[in-house]
C-alpha cells in the first residue's frame, strides 16, 4: 500500500502523513511488536524517502545510464539512444535475470521496482503472489506500489528471517544489522536508525 493506502486499511485518517497514531495502528493490524514495527517502519520509510516513493525511478540520461548501468550502457550511442527512455531502460537493465524474459518481452519494466522495499523481477513477483495468495498481482504489478507495498516489505521480511533480527530489540547494534541485510551495505544508517528509534518511542 502506499501511505494514504495503509491508512484507509487500518482506520485512520488517510491524509498521507506519518505520525503515532498512524504507527499504533499499522502495529496493531498487522500484529507486529514495538520492535517489530519499529525496525519495519523505520527502514521503509528511509527507503521510500518518508513514504513518498513506491516506484522505482529510471528516468536517466544517458550520462546517468553510463554511470550506474555501465555494464548495460558501455558507450554514449547506445546510452543516447535509451536516455529518458523509462521503459527502455527497465527493459534492458533487467532482461533475462530475476525471472524476466528478454529485453523484447519487456519484462523488466513490467516487473521493475516497487513497493516500500523495492520487489523486482518477475520470480520475485510470482513468489510474493503466492505468499499472498493473490495470483493475479502478476496481471496487475502496480497494486505492488499502492495497496501492497507494505505487504511486499512483509514478505521482504519474512522471506530473509529478518524479524529474528527486530525481536533483538532496537539498538544501533539491530539497525546496523538490517541495514546491511536490506540496503546490502550502510547507505543511509543515521537516517534509518533515527527513524527506528523515534518510532519505538512512539510505541512505547
Amino acid at each position: 500500500m502506499s501511505l494514504r493506502n495503509l491508512q484507509e486499511a487500518i482506520g485512520v485518517t488517510a491524509d498521507g502523513e506519518f505520525g503515532p497514531a498512524t504507527l499504533r495502528a499499522a502495529a496493531k493490524h498487522y500484529g507486529m511488536s514495538p520492535e517489530r514495527a519499529a525496525h519495519f517502519f523505520g527502514q521503509t520509510a528511509h527507503e521510500t524517502g518518508g513514504f513518498r516513493l513506491f516506484s522505482e525511478n529510471l528516468n536517466y540520461s544517458s550520462e546517468g545510464l553510463m554511470k550506474i548501468f555501465k555494464k548495460y550502457f558501455p558507450t554514449k550511442i547506445l546510452a543516447d539512444k535509451y536516455a529518458r527512455n523509462a521503459v527502455g531502460i527497465a527493459s534492458r537493465v533487467y532482461a533475462s535475470r530475476m525471472g524476466n524474459g528478454d529485453e523484447a518481452t519487456f519484462d523488466g519494466w513490467k516487473y521493475r521496482g516497487r513497493g516500500a522495499l523495492q520487489l523486482t523481477g518477475k520470480s520475485n513477483y510470482e513468489a510474493f503472489a503466492k505468499w499472498l495468495n493473490k495470483p493475479e498481482l502478476l496481471d496487475k504489478p502496480d497494486a505492488v506500489a499502492t495497496e501492497h507495498a507494505f505487504d511486499s516489505a512483509r514478505f521482504f521480511f519474512d522471506r530473509n528471517k529478518l524479524w529474528d533480527i527486530c525481536d533483538k530489540g532496537v539498538s544501533d547494534e539491530t539497525i546496523l544489522a538490517l541495514t546491511k541485510r536490506i540496503n546490502g551495505g550502510t547507505h543511509g544508517l543515521e537516517d534509518r536508525a533515527s527513524r527506528t528509534k523515534q518510532y519505538y518511542s512512539w510505541l512505547k
